[in-house]
């Protein structure tokens, strides 16, 4: 018995063997059209537009191609074209895993659209390469093309996506109809799901591990953890998350928590939990946050413990700020951390990857004049940027997924952190594009004065301990590594596999990935220097770093048996409420 035809794949694949005929008649008619020509004309975007204007409009001023090396481009071009044409329906679709499921192989129109879209999209890239302009603008070109190839994949599109089709097919249109229900869902919600986020509570599977709130101010929660040990170490121990996060991306589950880890390790350990900007703190400022937070929070520790020094640990952003406020301490001849642990954070913004593109004089001024009055940096428009650093995994991933297969995401707890975004006050984001990624300024001695004080990181002369993640696409490993140029104290440098978040978040007891370490004593100026004599070890960091933090936490004694002391008092159990507050 013979399975009816989808009526509109029909139609598709007779619309699309007619626009090849065509294709084909206009050649036949019209041989010059496959000879290399000196200007863009084989190479236009959709609505006719040509290339060379898009590419210029992307720059922000006229950008040529070498002749040259153009002609060997559309050359190369039309032979893989004429090539691919002469593969008629024996075409196969490209080694990607968009293109991967059998249904790709067997239906011929979504096989040529996969590898017509593969020639085009290497070919896309080839001339974003060839673009003569400085480095800053061909990056800004090539991200710009990226986004271009990424959304115009023939996986992203109902009338090319076999497997979507398939699946419509198998369940007699269940999947379009759920797959219109998501897309209901996340438009009311304002952002594409990426894991099923009715799985998870702050507080109930996620950010578990047991403490108080033992202080607040109007920006940041203090959180105290209860002790796993009988004895922990006589030096406390701070985490700084970043503000542009929720602090529980150190604390997701118990297995997985580098909060509990730093507990089981005998340390009083502490963390700040950001408060999720309203209205309220339209007008805060970077050295707001560096004086009432980082320094607040470092000296109600000390109050809590009576410890004369503590360790501190800043992970992304949050890094940046403790370098900042140690600075500032520094300045004031005050030395109330012991160590330091910088986990992917920027010090030196030399290197800022891909983030760069973003940033120029034009686009920080109009940020400026955006806040100078106050305002907020909506928290998911910061999310949806680091997402189209990834578009293909953070992204159309996801929409191909929810709308086209009509999927539900399943569980998973990273991501459900990740689309829980956070707000930013409008004068400390303007303020932190001009002075770290624009300008560069926080490591050139005496270029800023934070809270009064000239910042020198030179005066940071405490041990530190510097973790980079290899393939981190936020803090690349290059940017993580320059922190040992500034900083003088003893020092430790380890890299990490994977990326800024997976990197980090690589629990000791599972032995995933490997971490690379090298010399205590040399840091050459550049990573692949230090890169040459480095060590391969399996695992995770945690176990080279709980072993350092250790070396300086102090004696073991016996463990607290409460929470705060008599001026701060336990307010709520952790996590807290600042952390459960949507943006």
């Amino acid at each position: 018995m013979n399975t009816p035809q989808n009526p509109w794949l029909q139609a598709a694949q007779q619309f699309q063997q007619s626009a090849l005929q065509q294709w084909g008649q206009m050649l036949q008619a019209n041989p010059a059209a496959a000879t290399p020509q000196p200007a863009f004309t084989p190479f236009a975007a959709p609505g006719g537009v040509d290339l060379n204007e898009m590419l210029s409009k992307v720059a922000g001023h006229p950008v040529q191609i070498e002749p040259a090396r153009l002609l060997q481009i559309q050359s190369d071009y039309l032979k893989d074209l004429a090539q691919l044409w002469s593969q008629g329906v024996q075409v196969k679709p490209p080694q990607d895993k968009r293109f991967a499921a059998p249904a790709w192989s067997s239906n011929p129109l979504s096989a040529y659209a996969a590898a017509a879209y593969q020639l085009n999209a290497r070919t896309l890239v080839a001339l974003a390469d060839a673009v003569q302009a400085d480095a800053k603008t061909r990056a800004r070109i090539q991200f710009a093309v990226l986004q271009w190839i990424e959304a115009s994949a023939p996986s992203n599109f109902l009338a090319f996506n076999a497997e979507a089709q398939q699946k419509a097919l198998v369940t007699k249109g269940e999947s379009l109809s759920q797959g219109i229900k998501n897309l209901l869902h996340d438009l009311e919600q304002g952002h594409v799901s990426m894991t099923d986020e009715s799985a998870f509570e702050v507080g109930k599977n996620v950010a578990t591990t047991e403490g108080q709130v033992v202080f607040e101010n109007e920006l940041f929660q203090l959180i105290q953890y209860k002790p796993l040990t009988e004895q922990v170490h006589q030096r406390p121990f701070l985490l700084v998350p970043p503000c542009i996060n929720k602090f529980y991306i150190l604390d997701l589950q118990p297995e997985n928590s580098l909060v509990r880890y730093a507990v089981e390790q005998g340390m009083t350990t502490f963390v700040v939990s950001w408060c999720n900007p309203d209205a309220s703190l339209a007008h805060k400022t970077w050295d707001d946050y560096i004086e009432d937070a980082l320094i607040k929070a470092i000296a109600v520790v000390r109050e809590i413990t009576r410890a004369e020094q503590i360790n501190a640990l800043g992970f992304c952003v949050g890094g940046t700020m403790l370098g900042t406020a140690l600075a500032v301490l520094a300045a004031r001849g005050e030395k109330p951390v012991a160590s330091a642990t910088f986990l992917t954070a920027f010090l030196d913004f030399s290197d800022t990857g891909v983030l760069d593109v973003f940033i120029d004089e034009n686009s920080v001024r109009l940020r400026e004049q955006q806040f100078a009055n106050g305002g907020l940096m909506p928290g998911r428009d910061l999310a949806t940027t680091f997402s189209f650093l990834r578009p293909t995994d953070l992204v159309w991933n996801y929409v191909v997924g929810n709308y086209l297969k009509g999927e539900t995401p399943p569980p998973f707890d990273l991501l459900y952190w990740n689309s829980d975004s956070t707000n930013l006050p409008g004068p400390y984001y303007a303020w932190y594009l001009r002075h770290t990624y624009l300008q560069n300024q926080l490591c050139q001695p005496g270029a800023l004065s934070v809270c009064g004080q000239p910042v020198d990181l030179g005066r940071i002369d405490i041990p530190v301990y510097i973790y980079g993640s290899r393939e981190d696409h936020i803090v690349p490993i290059a940017g993580a590594y320059a922190s040992t140029q500034h900083l003088p104290g003893p020092k430790r440098f380890v890299m990490g596999a994977s990326g800024h978040i997976a990197g980090v978040i690589n629990p000791a007891r599972k032995g995933k990935r490997s971490h690379w370490v090298g010399s205590t004593e040399q840091f050459p100026p550049q990573l692949d220097g230090w890169l040459a004599s480095a060590t391969e070890r399996p695992g995770s960091w945690w176990t080279d770093w709980s072993e350092w933090l250790k070396g300086h936490a102090g004696a073991l004694v016996a463990a607290p048996k409460g929470y705060g002391n008599r001026t701060y008092k336990a307010i709520e159990p952790a996590p807290g409420r600042y952390v459960k507050v949507k943006a």
